[in-house]
């Protein structure tokens, strides 16, 4: 069941980096060139959905979309990690006090 939700958040993940991709008028081509990676198949993979931005590469990826990397990735991890997104970033008022 886990497994079936998470492949599901990274296609609904793919689906938006796809779409802030052509938004940017950039090819996968033309994206993988300006991350640098030799070939632009992982580009196609994250879109869909068969593979995850890696953390590392989020700031690169965000600024090659013309994006603002906090909210890439924010918003990533909503798709990838949506439990830790959630303990993160709910309203103030719903966190607990202790701490």
């Amino acid at each position: 069941m886990k497994l079936a939700s998470s492949l599901r958040n990274r296609k609904h993940a793919g689906i938006w980096l796809k779409g802030l991709r052509e938004k940017a008028g950039l090819s996968q081509v033309e994206l993988a060139r300006r991350l640098r990676f030799k070939y632009y198949s992982f580009i196609s993979q994250v879109e869909t959905g068969f593979s995850r931005v890696p953390t590392e590469k989020m700031e690169d990826w965000a600024k090659a979309l013309g994006v603002d990397p906090t909210h890439f990735a924010r918003h990533l991890t909503s798709f990838y990690d949506p439990e830790l997104h959630r303990l993160l970033y709910r309203p103030k008022s719903r966190r607990s006090r202790a701490g």
